[in-house]
């Protein structure tokens, strides 16, 4: 059962985003494609296409995909995505996906994962449909959707059973996320918040350990990772922890502090992203430019043309 102050604390963080999009005036954009990928109503993802430049459209888009929060166990695509970073990013010429998924106590995270992968699946099997750059994927995640992209991108069975390697992945930008390293997390986590990651991950260290994007990071995994956090404790040590982690085994890692403090600094650094006047979001369009300017882009096929 979900812990009714954790419920409400979530659910507050949930309306304070709204809010935060409400006062910057940020309005939802409807999406041009929604693709089923499981049985599961949340198992669906959100499509946006690129706003191409004529030279633009000769070539296929960019994909960023998205994943959001919600403590595992809350949040969808339409309340915790944000507004902000969907106007922003198609405008910049990348295509932009939000991916829905189960969530606990109904699933395991293990299923959250699986989900995700098979979402990238999915999209990689339209990519041609959608005017999609297959060698020019990046995954985004925010809080716990922070977590379950670090969780695909360093233990390699996820993508695996989507029929995809860690090469698909350009790069993974992980945003003000928690449980990196699982244990850590639920020792060092305020102590009313730490029956939300037991509720996720259970009370088994070997479980712990599996699910902990910073135990699983030995070579290889996705080469390129941006790690943004604000001023939170525990979130600047799970964040500290991972970077170490991925450095050790080959990847590269750029951190980047945000602006911010506590629950309104970690609601703003995923509703923010896209505003030209945050400074996060400057940070992470040069950052996409020089991962995306390493590989290749690809023509755009005739019959993608028009989406």
């Amino acid at each position: 059962m979900r812990n009714p102050f954790v419920s409400m604390l979530i659910t507050i963080g949930l309306i304070l985003g709204k809010w935060f999009e409400t006062r910057a005036h940020q309005r939802a954009l409807l999406p041009s494609d929604s693709i089923a990928f499981g049985p599961d109503l949340a198992q669906s993802i959100e499509f946006w296409p690129a706003h191409h430049t004529l030279e633009e459209t000769r070539r296929a888009a960019p994909l960023i995909v998205f994943i959001h929060g919600g403590g595992w166990s809350m949040g969808t695509t339409e309340n915790a995505t944000g507004h902000a970073k969907i106007a922003h990013f198609t405008a910049r010429g990348l295509a932009f996906a939000t991916v829905g998924y189960r969530l606990v106590p109904d699933v395991r995270v293990e299923d959250q994962a699986a989900d995700l992968a098979q979402a990238l699946g999915a999209l990689f099997a339209e990519a041609d449909r959608l005017g999609v750059d297959r060698t020019r994927v990046l995954l985004m995640g925010h809080s716990a959707g922070a977590h379950l992209a670090a969780l695909v991108g360093t233990d390699p069975r996820w993508l695996q059973s989507a029929g995809l390697s860690f090469d698909a992945i350009a790069g993974i930008i992980a945003i003000d996320g928690a449980a990196y390293a699982v244990g850590q997390q639920i020792r060092e986590a305020p102590l009313l918040l730490r029956s939300l990651y037991r509720q996720a991950f259970g009370n088994e260290p070997d479980r712990q350990h599996i699910l902990s994007p910073t135990s699983q990071a030995t070579a290889p995994n996705v080469a390129n990772w941006m790690l943004l956090y604000v001023n939170r404790r525990d979130g600047i040590r799970q964040t500290e922890t991972l970077t170490a982690a991925l450095r050790r085994a080959g990847s590269t890692v750029d951190l980047v502090a945000l602006p911010g403090r506590g629950l309104l600094g970690h609601i703003a650094s995923n509703r923010r992203l896209g505003d030209p006047a945050w400074p996060g979001t400057t940070a992470v369009d040069q950052w996409i430019d020089r991962i995306l300017a390493s590989r290749i882009s690809v023509p755009r096929l005739a019959a993608t043309a028009k989406i």
